[in-house]
């Protein structure tokens, strides 16, 4: 006992900075922006309480539209990620030999390429005149209608983007998911949508829980793919904000706009804390 208090200050100690760095550098900036957006001056330069900013956000159409656009590229992303991600991780989970090896390989691929290189790929083979155009056209086959500069670019992108981490996180909760269990399973003649709804599901929940939650925010904060994938209008929250705050130069919107992604942002995040705290005090 005496050796485990003695030890207490230096973990504590250890633990200090990065809480420290946390406050400085996210906490403190995420409570000045909200204290900027409801302390403001007005129009007799009197400081003081207002909503202002908040309720033109939510009353202009065209600032609702962006709000719903990275709703509905976050809601879609989240969802094809779990259909394409799943039955890989359960492929792998379950499989032996080289080829999921190669398979791994390849699904851990994209973390390895910047959005940059990523986003000028997509460009050169599903944008106008792009390689799969060029191909078709040799064939005798019309051009597609390509994805580029629709809202569908910034989906293919992001979830391409999002495959390696998703896969691991699935991964590692199938690790819970004993051979035995699965052998039990089918002995007494289950098939393999009952083991996945009845064994593999409910053990790897949380794994899927928190999965979702880190694919949904990057995906809803992102930038660089939504920027260069995406349409001019509507936008996702990441270019509105840079395009508020530089060539509009009306930072007190582009921070209020700020505030409301955080405030989304928050409730998946809290999602995760719960779930890591669940897996805690099992």
């Amino acid at each position: 006992m005496e050796k485990t208090d003695s030890r207490r200050p230096t973990g504590l100690l250890l633990v200090a900075v990065p809480v420290l760095l946390m406050a400085w550098l996210i906490i403190w900036p995420i409570f000045s922006a909200i204290g900027r957006t409801i302390w403001r001056p007005d129009a007799n330069g009197e400081t003081g309480f207002t909503l202002s900013s908040y309720v033109f956000f939510f009353s202009d159409q065209y600032s609702i539209n962006n709000l719903m656009i990275t709703l509905w590229t976050t809601g879609v992303c989240a969802l094809f990620l779990l259909l394409i991600c799943l039955p890989i991780a359960i492929y792998l989970r379950f499989s032996t030999g080289k080829i999921p090896a190669y398979v791994q390989a390849l699904a851990i691929f994209p973390m390895f390429v910047p959005s940059i290189i990523l986003a000028y790929a997509f460009i050169r083979v599903l944008g106008p005149n792009g390689m799969v155009d060029i191909l078709l056209n040799s064939v005798g086959l019309p051009k597609i209608r390509t994805p580029y500069l629709t809202p569908w670019g910034p989906v293919i992108g992001m979830v391409w983007d999002n495959i390696p981490l998703t896969v691991l996180i699935l991964l590692s909760g199938l690790g819970s998911v004993s051979n035995q269990s699965i052998e039990a399973a089918r002995d007494v003649g289950a098939k393999r949508l009952q083991v996945l709804w009845y064994i593999i599901l409910p053990r790897i929940s949380n794994s899927v829980l928190v999965a979702i939650s880190f694919a949904v925010l990057g995906i809803f904060s992102s930038f660089t793919l939504p920027y260069l994938l995406g349409p001019a209008s509507p936008e996702m929250m990441g270019p509105f904000m840079n395009r508020t705050f530089r060539e509009v130069n009306d930072p007190i919107n582009a921070i209020t706009q700020a505030v409301i992604t955080f405030c989304f942002c928050i409730a998946f995040g809290l999602f995760y804390v719960r779930s890591v705290a669940r897996n805690q005090g099992k």
